[in-house]
């Protein structure tokens, strides 16, 4: 019989062996291996988030002709709908499963991106555990499906990845300086797909003016460069708005994108004190590591500002999610980019950081994220319950009103929508009141002369509106509405009413009409 010692010996040496085995795969099978098994148990379910749910009805009402904050209203910039444009293209379910898909394979991107910007920074041995933990800290946000940071953050570590400093650079490099203008352009496109990585934007803008002087360019030409990465970035806002002001909707776009952002109240407090304390309990591990790779020692000598650079990134990323407020964990998204990039310098850089911290943290984030999405699955429901309740909608001709719900409804069932604000939540959310360019209240009771066949109302949720749902619920009472069921969805039971056969309902509101 074999001893103990050559027992454990035979385990490490087939350990070590599979540990080679898995090195010795392309970096890109070994990150959409891991992506897919954590990000599986979500593959078609399209009640995933109601973000998404809503993304996906805007490009296929889009696709009918509907004009962005216009035939349907929105503060997202039409970048991240044109995102959804394929996937709307193919009806449901099947272009639920193509955005997932597409989430996936930029999910892949970024966690490659990750990898190699380790690597630039001499983090190399970090690069792996900081890619993986990009994959697996991305379902505690909210991450698991197509929200807008899973494509943006790909756009933005490669505008990162074209500035990287090198230690021959020159002032008069033009391929330099070309460099940095397709990085800025690339961030531009990334803010038409949500404002937010404004803050990274200012950040890489001022750090491209500062290694400028750094290299020993003029005062004129780091102002006449800086110029130059200014415009590059605002170019695609830019060219979004003249275009709309060319089909007539200028000051419809202009107040969605900006004026409407300023216009929104605040959740209430207990609100915002309950949703910072899950970010920052989110955040804390991956910054606590990421400020211990600061001391990790620097090897060659054009790793320094390499790191420089990758630090300022993530203060800017943290810096734009406390401005920005509200901190619903999906806006943790853009900052668990440079955080677990961050984090490769001490998990790779260290003896402690390798044998113990990287393995402890990657556990930790693999399962507790997949226990994570089967709670969510839960509370937000499946596709046989979703499928169930869109039959009991039924598909007739008369339009939905979705007063509040799962707005992926209108994708299912193929009724028609009787107002621009599709989203539920802005005509009967507290905080939305005055930012939506209409009164709540009066859309509402428009809503209502139209006589839409069905209404579909959730249980009153924290943070509704009261007159609003008040104003609803006697409209249908007036009107006349039955209740045809209720169907449960998660752990919610949803409402439909039904207009009697009696009262014809008004016809379906064309793309080219504007809003009241």
């Amino acid at each position: 019989m074999a001893s103990k010692s050559e027992v454990l010996g035979s385990r490490t040496a087939r350990l070590s062996d599979l540990v080679v085995t898995i090195a010795a795969l392309p970096r890109w099978s070994i990150l959409l291996l891991a992506a897919v098994a954590v990000r599986a148990i979500t593959f078609g379910n399209p009640v995933v988030h109601i973000d998404e749910e809503f993304y996906l009805v805007t490009a296929q009402q889009m696709l009918h002709g509907a004009v962005p904050f216009v035939d349907v209203w929105d503060r997202k910039p039409v970048g991240l709908f044109l995102i959804y444009l394929l996937p709307a293209a193919f009806g449901v379910p099947a272009g639920i499963w193509i955005y997932q898909m597409m989430a996936l394979a930029a999910v892949v991107g970024t966690a490659l991106l990750i990898w190699r910007l380790a690597d630039k920074a001499g983090w190399s041995r970090g690069g792996l555990p900081a890619a993986l933990l990009y994959l697996f800290m991305l379902n505690f946000a909210d991450g698991q499906g197509g929200q807008a940071p899973v494509f943006y953050n790909l756009l933005t570590a490669w505008a990162v990845l074209l500035i990287v400093p090198h230690p021959d650079d020159a002032s008069d490099d033009r391929r330099r300086i070309h460099r940095a203008t397709a990085a800025m352009l690339i961030i531009g496109l990334a803010m038409q797909v949500k404002y937010s990585v404004v803050f990274e934007a200012i950040f890489l803008g001022l750090w491209l003016m500062w290694n400028e002087a750094r290299l020993g360019t003029s005062a004129a030409h780091v102002m006449r460069r800086g110029a130059l990465w200014a415009a590059a970035v605002w170019l695609p806002t830019l060219a979004t708005w003249a275009v709309f002001i060319l089909l007539g909707h200028g000051d419809p776009w202009f107040y969605a994108n900006f004026g409407s952002i300023l216009a929104r109240q605040s959740d209430p407090p207990l609100v915002l004190i309950r949703n910072f304390l899950e970010v920052a309990l989110m955040l804390a591990p991956l910054l606590i590591v990421s400020g211990l790779s600061r001391h990790v020692p620097v090897g060659a000598r054009g790793e320094h500002p390499v790191r420089a650079l990758l630090f300022g990134w993530l203060i800017a990323a943290v810096i734009g999610l406390l401005v920005f407020g509200t901190w619903f964990n999906h806006y943790a998204l853009p900052v668990l980019l440079p955080a677990s990039l961050c984090c490769a310098g001490y998990l790779g850089g260290t003896e402690t950081g390798r044998k113990w911290v990287a393995p402890l943290l990657l556990l930790v984030a693999a399962i507790g994220g997949e226990a994570r999405l089967v709670s969510v699955k839960w509370h937000r429901g499946n596709a046989a319950q979703l499928q169930a309740l869109a039959d009991g909608i039924g598909r007739g001709p008369g339009c939905m009103y979705l007063y509040s719900g799962n707005p992926i409804l209108y994708g299912y069932t193929g009724r028609c929508t009787v107002s621009p604000w599709v989203f539920p939540s802005h005509l009967s959310r507290e905080r939305e009141n005055g930012a939506l360019g209409v009164d709540q209240l009066q859309e509402i009771d428009r809503i209502f002369t139209e006589r839409p066949e069905i209404v579909v109302m959730r249980p009153v949720y924290f943070g509704e509106r009261m007159a609003s749902h008040r104003l609803a619920v006697k409209r249908m009472e007036e009107l006349g509405y039955r209740l045809r069921g209720r169907w449960p969805l998660g752990d919610l039971n949803i409402s439909v009413y039904a207009l009697p056969a009696a009262r014809a309902p008004a016809p379906p509101r064309l793309a080219s009409s504007k809003p009241s």
